[in-house]
């Protein structure tokens, strides 16, 4: 029997994951966490401590629904190792997870993102702006969120919160982390993959767990199928997120670099990976913002740390001088 305050999290080791479940074991919630390498220096974080790790794969159904016996909610926050065939794997992936939570009676709760989108929806994203993705890796999350929203219309219930690009002390897949900054160095440059002038939402990862649990706390005032957007940080020109990096590391005169985007752009013919990187390059080029008016009229507000702190705590974090 599935316990209200229980939750299976796959991809707790990622950014989003391991800062959502943080939040849920803050908020008192029981906590299980699948992985496939299941490490001391895992087990020994501080914030997932108090987690239950279970060794077994998101790729595997049978690990998935064995982890998820008993929960109530199933975090979907997990990618393919090294986001190799990504576009093959993801979705089966995901029907993974759908299984055990309709098995299960669980609420599948998935982090969203600006993909979904077209041109068309720009500049101001809303729960119902209409979802025409130019790209592959578009059509896929739409595919996911269509699956998911049809998945709760049996047994499981869901939630999507959709975010802008994601920041944090943890070092997901993020721009933030593997293209601005390079970890575990002191920072010479700063490397931007934007415009001037062009406006950018930023979603700070400790804030986006915190919206996760929150919600999660009033499970039973949500719809079967709800989706909310997060507005987090909203730079308005391109220079915000690199001036406060300059600012924070005290070299305000920090040089600021271009993104090469025409060499991703050639290595891209050899390797999927830049490849799939040159695609988003849209998102780069016009301001994308989400309005989270729905969030705070459920919410009351939307969970803030404040611009400075959040990446003077990453920065740290990261072990960026």
């Amino acid at each position: 029997m599935a316990k209200a305050n229980k939750a299976l999290v796959l991809g707790a080791t990622g950014g989003i994951g391991g800062e959502t479940a943080a939040a849920l074991l803050r908020h008192g919630w029981e906590l299980v966490a699948l992985a496939r390498n299941v490490r001391g220096e895992v087990l020994g974080a501080d914030s997932l401590a108090a987690a239950t790790w279970i060794k077994g794969d998101a790729m595997n159904a049978q690990d998935v629904r064995r982890a998820a016996e008993g929960v109530s909610v199933i975090v979907h926050a997990v990618n393919p190792p090294r986001f190799r065939d990504w576009g093959k794997l993801v979705l089966p992936m995901l029907d993974n997870t759908l299984a055990a939570a309709q098995d299960v009676g669980a609420r599948i709760v998935l982090p969203g993102n600006i993909f979904n989108y077209g041109p068309d929806a720009f500049p101001v994203l809303r729960e119902d702006s209409p979802q025409h993705p130019r790209t592959a890796k578009g059509r896929i999350r739409a595919e996911m969120e269509r699956r998911i929203e049809e998945a709760a219309r049996g047994r499981a219930t869901a939630l999507i919160v959709r975010f802008g690009d994601f920041f944090g002390p943890l070092p997901g897949n993020n721009w933030f982390s593997q293209s601005m900054v390079t970890p575990g160095t002191r920072l010479r440059s700063i490397t931007y993959p934007g415009e001037a002038r062009v406006g950018h939402s930023w979603a700070y990862l400790p804030d986006a767990g915190e919206t996760f649990a929150r919600l999660l706390d009033r499970a039973g005032e949500l719809p079967p199928f709800a989706r909310f957007h997060f507005a987090g940080h909203w730079d308005p020109n391109g220079l915000w997120m690199v001036r406060a990096i300059a600012e924070m590391l005290g070299r305000p005169e920090m040089k600021v670099n271009a993104l090469p985007w025409r060499w991703i752009g050639v290595a891209g013919l050899f390797q999927q990976t830049p490849r799939e990187i040159v695609k988003l390059r849209y998102l780069w080029r016009t301001p994308v913002r989400l309005d989270n008016s729905k969030l705070v009229a459920f919410l009351g507000r939307e969970p803030h740390t404040s611009f400075s702190q959040a990446v003077g705590e990453t920065l740290k974090a990261l072990k960026i001088t």
